[in-house]
């Protein structure tokens, strides 16, 4: 999004997880891009265009170490659950914004919000099925020719005709 002009960008996370200042110095900055930084949903609902919600994720640090340097246990028992999204902070947004997040979620999205109409994580999620069988089509060679979106649209087309994209049963398309 930093190649695109016009964008602005909020980070919310706590304090402990800001995002790290050589992003900040070498992606954003150079780009000239508006941002802030807040510590809470609440204090920025009412701006955001997209609301891209994702989750504190423990398992994501390499390791224990790694971990323990930037947060504790301790940390994450107490923040865990303080940006998780329900309709009380919806109605603090605007009546366009878009909720995007790349499932699966745990809990930082109430189920509640899944009938919002301003929550598109489903879509996106069926979107992400479309494109990633463009690309391996793309990549096996088997695709017809044409830009990519075409191809998505044409591997979206085929699966909605069937009905069953995928013949295997473990298959979550």
């Amino acid at each position: 999004l930093a190649r695109y002009e016009g964008n602005e960008f909020v980070f919310i996370s706590p304090e402990e997880l800001r995002v790290p200042g050589h992003l900040i110095e070498n992606v954003v900055k150079p780009a000239h891009i508006p941002y802030a930084e807040v510590t809470g949903l609440e204090e920025a609902m009412a701006d955001l265009d997209i609301l891209y919600m994702t989750r504190i994720q423990k398992e994501r640090f390499t390791d224990a170490g790694e971990y323990e340097r930037f947060f504790n246990e301790e940390d994450y028992v107490r923040l865990k659950d303080s940006y998780i999204l329900d309709m009380e902070k919806m109605s603090l947004a605007k009546d366009d914004m878009i909720v995007l997040h790349p499932l699966p979620r745990v809990n930082e999205i109430a189920v509640e919000v899944d009938n919002d109409p301003r929550a598109a994580y489903f879509e996106q999620a069926q979107n992400g099925v479309y494109v990633r069988m463009a690309l391996i089509l793309t990549l096996l060679g088997l695709a017809p020719s044409g830009p990519l979106a075409e191809q998505a649209l044409s591997a979206q087309r085929a699966a909605e005709a069937t009905g069953a994209p995928c013949r295997n049963p473990r298959c979550i398309t």
